[in-house]
C-alpha cells in the first residue's frame, strides 16, 4: 500500500512539472518576443542587441530566468519519468535528460548572470571598454548560447525523447502520441543545423518546440490517467484477495 501510494505521489507531481514546463517555457518565449523581439534580435548587430537589452533589462533578465527556471525542471521530470519503465533505454534516458536541462540552464543563464555587465560595459564613453564588451558578448553568445545551450541542448532534448517513447513502447500512450513526440522530437534536432543559415531549419525547431510542449502536457494527462487506472486495478484484485472474516 505504502509503495503504490509513494508512486501515484510521484506520478502525479511528474505530471505537474511537466505542465509546469510547457507552461513556462512558452510564457517566456512569448513575452520574451513582445518586450525583446527574442529570437529574432540575436540575428541584428551586437550593439542593437545590448541596447535593446538595456531598455528592457529588468523584463528580459527576469523571463529569461523564467525559462532557465523551466529548463532546469527537465532534471526532476527525466527521473520522474525514469520511474515509468525499468527498460534500458529508460536507465539511458534518465542521465540524458538531466544533462539536456544542465546544458540549457547553462546557455540561458548568461542572460541575467553575464549579459547585464556586457551591456553596460558596451556603454561605456571608453572605446577599448565598448570593444572588449562587445566581444566578450559575441564569445558567450558562441560558447555558452549556440554550442552549449542551443547544439547541446537540441541533441539531447530529442534524444531524451526518443528513449522515452522507446522505453514506454506504447504502454501508457497511444500511437499517436509515440509519433507526436518522434516528430517534435526531430524538428527539435533540426536546430543543430541553425549555424548553416538554411531557411527551414528555424520555423523547423520553433513547431518542434510547440508540438513538444503539446507532447509535454498530453504525457502529463497520460501519465494521471495510467496511474488512476492501474492504482483501480490493483485495489480491486487486493479487494478480492483478502480473506474473508466473520
Amino acid at each position: 500500500v505504502v509503495h503504490r501510494r509513494e508512486r501515484i505521489m510521484n506520478n502525479k507531481l511528474t505530471a505537474i512539472l511537466l505542465i509546469a514546463a510547457a507552461v513556462l517555457t512558452n510564457a517566456a518565449f512569448t513575452v520574451l518576443g513582445m518586450v525583446f523581439n527574442y529570437p529574432d534580435i540575436l540575428g541584428e548587430p551586437v550593439d542593437d542587441i545590448l541596447a535593446a537589452f538595456r531598455a528592457s533589462q529588468t523584463a528580459v533578465i527576469g523571463w529569461f530566468t523564467v525559462m532557465a527556471v523551466s529548463a532546469a525542471l527537465l532534471v526532476p521530470i527525466a527521473i520522474g519519468v525514469g520511474r515509468l519503465s525499468t527498460r534500458r533505454a529508460m536507465r539511458i534516458a534518465v542521465p540524458v535528460g538531466i544533462g539536456a536541462a544542465v546544458v540549457q540552464v547553462i546557455g540561458l543563464a548568461r542572460w541575467p548572470l553575464l549579459v547585464p555587465g556586457f551591456a553596460a560595459d558596451a556603454a561605456s564613453s571608453d572605446p577599448a571598454t565598448a570593444a572588449a564588451a562587445r566581444d566578450s558578448f559575441l564569445l558567450a553568445h558562441r560558447i555558452l548560447g549556440t554550442v552549449v545551450g542551443e547544439t547541446l541542448g537540441y541533441l539531447l532534448t530529442a534524444a531524451w525523447t526518443l528513449l522515452v517513447l522507446i522505453a514506454l513502447d506504447r504502454t501508457i500512450a497511444p500511437r499517436w502520441f509515440t509519433a507526436l513526440g518522434a516528430v517534435s522530437a526531430v524538428l527539435i534536432l533540426a536546430g543543430v543545423l541553425d549555424p548553416l543559415k538554411l531557411p527551414v531549419v528555424g520555423i523547423a525547431n520553433f513547431i518542434g518546440y510547440v508540438m513538444w510542449s503539446v507532447w509535454l502536457v498530453i504525457f502529463a494527462i497520460l501519465i494521471l490517467r495510467h496511474s488512476r487506472s492501474r492504482a483501480a486495478t490493483e485495489s480491486a484484485l487486493s479487494g478480492a484477495t483478502r480473506p474473508v472474516t466473520s
